[in-house]
C-alpha cells in the first residue's frame, strides 16, 4: 500500500477549543496525509499552536475528535498516548533545550526515558542525530548557550528525531533565522522528509518555507480551516486573507523569487 492510500496520518474533526469564554476553534476539520509536509498558516490568534497542542495532548479539546495513525487520542488512556507519542517528534519554536545539558545529553534525553538501551549504544545514537541535522560532532559537547540561533534550532531537531519518529512537529522552525540560515533548514526539513519519509506538520509564517518544502497548506481562519490545499491552488482563493497573504506584496515577491529557482 503507498502512503497516500494509507490511513491519514492525523485526523481533525469537529475541532472545539476555548479558553474560558474565549472560542478559539469551532468545526475545525483537518487531515494530514502520510507522507506529506503539511503548512499550518492563519493570522494572529487564530489558535496555530493550540492545534498542535491539540493533537499532541497537552491541550484537551472542549469538543470534538482527533486521531494520529488512527487511533482516536481524545479518547486514549495516558498508556496509550505515551506509546503514540513516541511516534512523533517535536521542534517547538524556542527549541526548549535544557539549559543545563550539552546537545548530546538534551539529544539522548529521549532515548534514556523511553528505551532500554545501554549508556554507550545512546551516546553513539545522539552523535548520529546530531550529525544527521549537520551540526558538527563538537556540537554534541556544548551547551545550548554556545550555540548559534540557527545550531540551536538543529539541536532541537537532533532530539526530535531521537527515537525514530513517523510525524514530525514543527512550531515556526525558521523563525529568528537569517535568510540564508532559514533557506539552509527548510533544504534540512525536505530532505529528511524524504530520506525517513516523514509526514510533517509546519506552522509557519515563512512564505519561502511554504513555497519550497510543502506539499499543502492549511489556512486558520474564522475559527476553522477555511483552505487546505497546495500553494498554487491557494493563490486563486477568493478569500480575503488567503488573498492577501499568498498575493499581497510579500507573497508576490515570495511567489516570484521560487519561480525564479524553478527550472524551466
Amino acid at each position: 500500500m503507498s502512503r497516500n492510500a494509507a490511513a491519514p496520518a492525523i485526523e481533525v474533526e469537529g475541532l472545539l477549543s476555548q479558553f474560558g469564554d474565549r472560542v478559539i476553534h469551532k468545526d475545525l476539520d483537518l487531515t494530514v496525509r502520510q507522507g506529506e509536509v503539511m503548512g499550518v498558516v492563519g493570522g494572529s490568534g487564530s489558535g496555530k499552536s493550540v492545534l498542535l497542542n491539540s493533537i499532541i495532548g497537552l491541550k484537551r479539546p472542549e469538543g470534538g475528535r482527533v486521531r494520529v495513525f488512527g487511533q482516536d487520542l481524545t479518547r486514549a488512556t495516558r498508556k496509550q498516548r505515551a506509546a503514540m507519542a513516541r511516534r512523533w517528534g517535536v521542534l517547538f519554536q524556542q527549541g526548549a533545550l535544557f539549559s543545563n545539558l550539552t546537545v548530546r545529553e538534551n539529544v539522548a534525553t529521549p532515548m534514556y526515558e523511553h528505551t532500554n538501551m545501554t549508556r554507550q549504544a545512546i551516546r553513539e545514537l545522539a552523535d548520529l542525530k546530531i550529525a544527521m541535522v549537520g551540526l558538527p560532532p563538537e556540537a554534541g559537547g556544548l551547551k545550548p548557550s554556545e550555540l548559534s540561533g540557527g545550531m540551536r534550532k538543529r539541536a532541537g531537531l537532533a532530539r526530535a528525531l531521537a527515537l525514530d519518529p513517523e510525524l514530525l512537529f514543527l512550531d515556526e522552525p525558521t523563525a529568528g533565522l537569517d535568510p540564508i540560515g532559514a533557506a539552509a533548514f527548510d533544504d534540512l526539513i525536505l530532505d529528511l522528509s524524504r530520506s525517513l519519509e516523514l509526514t510533517v506538520f509546519m506552522i509557519t509564517h515563512d512564505l519561502d518555507s511554504l513555497y519550497t518544502i510543502t506539499d499543502r497548506v492549511a489556512v486558520l481562519a474564522d475559527k476553522h480551516v477555511v483552505a487546505a490545499a497546495p500553494v498554487h491552488e491557494l493563490e486563486r482563493s477568493t478569500h480575503p486573507w488567503i488573498h492577501e497573504y499568498f498575493l499581497g506584496p510579500r507573497g508576490r515577491a515570495a511567489a516570484a523569487a521560487q519561480a525564479s529557482r524553478t527550472p524551466a
